[in-house]
């Protein structure tokens, strides 16, 4: 099974709201990286696809669609692999989002880091398998919002203006909706994942 939808937009720019989003209308399963908490096993198949060996037909044997890390890293190949399916690239403020990080993914104290630290077991490798441009410089706000910027320009510049979605966190249906061609739900757009719900998860793997 090929990707209907495939989000390209990095963590921490509201791809958990628009996981449960895409969902709703119809592009579910969506997959997110709480689909790989959910399902760790998975975790050697992501490990593989970091070092060149992609089985993307196992990865998303039960997903029609695709946001947030570790898929964003292969936004290219993705798109290569899906090429019927639609980019939607999500962004918001780069100093707002780095700020996030800090204190959500790429927290000193948090799982990535941990993991990546030890440069031991499983949970090491996945993190290391999709962060090779950035692993040495969580904490560098300069090197990662620069890295943010590049993203963007990198995903305009090699995808199709009638296959690309440029989506502001906060846009709430309508934008999504016409990109889709589908219509606008009567519930209101998912606000999911803040700060302050990241944090008290506590993830562990």
């Amino acid at each position: 099974m090929t990707l209907e939808v495939i989000g390209s937009g990095l963590g921490r720019t509201g791809t958990k709201s628009l996981q449960s989003a895409l969902n709703l209308l119809g592009f579910g399963p969506c997959h997110h990286m709480a689909e790989v908490f959910a399902h760790p096993e998975s975790m050697p198949l992501w490990i593989e696809a970091g070092a060149g060996r992609p089985r993307w037909d196992a990865i998303f044997e039960n997903y029609k669609s695709a946001v947030d890390y570790p898929s964003a890293a292969y936004w290219r190949a993705l798109a290569a692999w899906s090429p019927q399916a639609k980019i939607i690239h999500t962004v918001r403020d780069p100093q707002a989002w780095f700020e996030s990080t800090q204190a959500t993914i790429f927290a000193p104290n948090g799982l990535p880091a941990r993991a990546m630290a030890s440069n031991d077991g499983a949970a090491a490798a996945f993190f290391k398998s999709f962060t090779g441009a950035f692993a040495d410089h969580l904490h560098d706000r300069a090197f990662l919002t620069e890295f943010f910027l590049q993203h963007t320009e990198a995903v305009k510049a090699a995808i199709a203006p009638e296959r690309l979605l440029i989506y502001q966190s906060g846009d709430g249906w309508a934008p999504l909706c016409e990109f889709l061609g589908v219509d606008i739900p009567a519930s209101p757009y998912p606000v999911e994942n803040s700060r302050s719900e990241f944090i008290a998860r506590n993830l562990t793997l």
